[in-house]
């Protein structure tokens, strides 16, 4: 009879153990995630072999603003096997161009103190079409990016970059830049 009431003690605070967890992870792996970033395309902020906590809920309750840095799925015809991070840099409807070393919106260059270097290359103007989302990497010169000639429909969207979490040297928040 003792033996009986101690293993249904102990079946009871597994199941309870048990349904607090997946009451914690459900939900968590739900809206936050891990990623590791590939190739140096975010360079001097982000870096080759980083990996980083992705809030996957922010885009469920709003839409992506200029200067925020986001994981998303890559178009299918860029064939490739890793979510991209860039930063957003052209919302929809918008007009985005590149020229003389500078990124223009609208016909407003953006002032980008977070990019490795200024821009080698021009583009011209290009709308932006409804419910897609023009990205760059802040290191221009070396990123598979919009500039190519590819948005980001709004549902390859995976989330918003907020902290690199490893390697451990590195660990801190993800820096994104809010335009007026």
């Amino acid at each position: 009879m003792l033996q009986s009431r101690v293993a249904v003690r102990v079946l009871r605070e597994f199941l309870i153990t048990a349904l607090i967890a997946l009451a914690i992870f459900v939900p968590l792996k739900a809206t936050v995630q891990g990623y590791e970033v590939q190739y140096s395309c975010m360079l001097p902020n982000i870096r080759d072999g980083d990996w980083i906590i992705v809030d996957k809920a922010v885009y469920d309750i709003g839409e992506p603003e200029r200067g925020e840095v986001v994981v998303f799925q890559p178009p299918d015809s860029l064939n490739s096997e890793f979510p991209f991070v860039k930063r957003v840099i052209g919302l929809p409807g918008e007009t985005v161009e590149v020229r003389d070393g500078a990124v223009y919106v609208d016909g407003n260059a953006l002032v980008e103190p977070y990019v490795q270097e200024e821009p080698r290359y021009e583009m011209e103007p290009t709308v932006i079409p409804d419910g897609e989302y023009f990205m760059l990497g802040d290191n221009r010169n070396s990123a598979n990016d919009s500039h190519n000639g590819w948005t980001v429909p709004e549902e390859n969207l995976i989330g918003k970059a907020r902290f690199i979490y490893w390697p451990t040297s590195r660990w801190g928040t993800i820096d994104h830049f809010e335009f007026d």
